[in-house]
């Protein structure tokens, strides 16, 4: 049986445009109700997630940075995976180059982040793999921005690390994402979902695939597993 949630945020919670979803925040508090933890998970900052947590009222346990720092709750010093220094050098090279050719990179809360460095996709991630194909760092596109993160770092990575923490396996959570960074989160957990809108990796590797999209389709796919595991 399936003891707790773990879900992304843009494009799981939100719409294409990440409005949030009443619908979807109203689920996560009908499973907060019943004593079922819930974890939110995102390549966004952990000061992020810590603020959206207070508002929907969860424990605050979080996975930021796509895996590459997490927190068992809002006391204590978040726990970091990841390696900033390889993606801090990776950056540095795409602002030379693409600099060159009169291109500018959007940093995203650069002075807020741990593990990783992200910035806004005004350049195809096919392009930036190209410029960094030599250097030990991923390139992860999450569909709203672009990130640099080191190897073997993950969403997944980071809940079988958490999980532990919160008296819990991996196989105990729901996963629920979008996205191809949302990938070894479904395949760490014990039973994972994704929406109408997932991108065809994630849904090659979900348990199940809800037939509504984004905020909408997380609420039915966790009202469906409420009745069926949780």
């Amino acid at each position: 049986m399936l003891k707790a949630l773990v879900c992304d945020i843009d494009g799981t919670l939100t719409d294409e445009n990440r409005r949030i979803n009443t619908r979807a925040i109203e689920t996560i508090r009908l499973l907060l109700d019943r004593d079922i933890p819930v974890v939110l998970a995102s390549g966004n900052t952990i000061c992020f997630l810590d603020a959206v947590a207070r508002m929907i009222g969860t424990g605050g346990a979080a996975i930021g940075e796509n895996g590459g720092v997490f927190q068992t709750g809002y006391d204590g010093d978040p726990v970091v995976t990841g390696d900033r220094s390889i993606c801090l050098l990776a950056y540095d090279r795409l602002s030379s180059h693409f600099g060159d050719q009169g291109k500018n990179l959007i940093p995203y809360s650069m002075h807020l982040r741990y593990a990783d460095v992200a910035f806004a996709k005004t350049i195809p991630a096919g392009e930036v793999r190209d410029v960094l194909a030599d250097m030990p760092v991923k390139v992860i596109d999450t569909g709203f921005a672009i990130h640099l993160q080191s190897p073997g770092v993950s969403k997944g990575t980071a809940l079988k690390e958490l999980a532990p923490l919160l008296s819990l396996s991996p196989e105990d959570f729901l996963a629920i994402g979008d996205s191809d960074n949302d990938i070894e989160m479904l395949e760490s957990a014990g039973y994972g979902m994704t929406m109408k809108n997932g991108t065809a990796g994630l849904k090659k590797v979900a348990d199940c695939i809800i037939e509504r999209s984004y905020g909408d389709g997380f609420s039915d796919g966790v009202l469906s597993a409420l009745e069926r595991f949780l």
